[in-house]
């Protein structure tokens, strides 16, 4: 019984991404920006895909992730509405130090 899944390639671009946020979480509390906002990014970055990861082994056949995320998400599951939260916070996170690292340059 094999499950589907999503492509490799979306695969190793959603952990290139976490894995870069979480190092640009760490530059960032060790260059004393946005310090807390940072620390709970490194958290987030940490969390999201180990819960989503966990709560993705009982889904139905004939679902990969994405469809089973935005199943719970639906339904209003806790662990779906964290993720959402966490994935939001990243993005807004990333404009903020993006934009913090632009006002130093100029």
């Amino acid at each position: 019984m094999a499950l589907e899944t999503l492509p490799n390639w979306f695969w190793a671009i959603y952990y290139f991404i976490l894995i870069t946020t979480l190092a640009a979480g760490i530059y960032s509390i060790f260059r004393n920006k946005i310090r807390a906002l940072s620390v709970l990014t490194i958290i987030f970055s940490l969390t999201v895909p180990i819960i989503s990861f966990f709560n993705s082994i009982g889904r139905g056949e004939g679902m990969n992730e994405f469809e089973h995320f935005i199943s719970q998400l639906q339904q209003g599951t806790l662990w779906s509405i964290y993720t959402i939260i966490g994935y939001i916070f990243i993005v807004v996170w990333w404009v903020l130090f993006l934009v913090k690292g632009r006002e130093k340059v100029y």
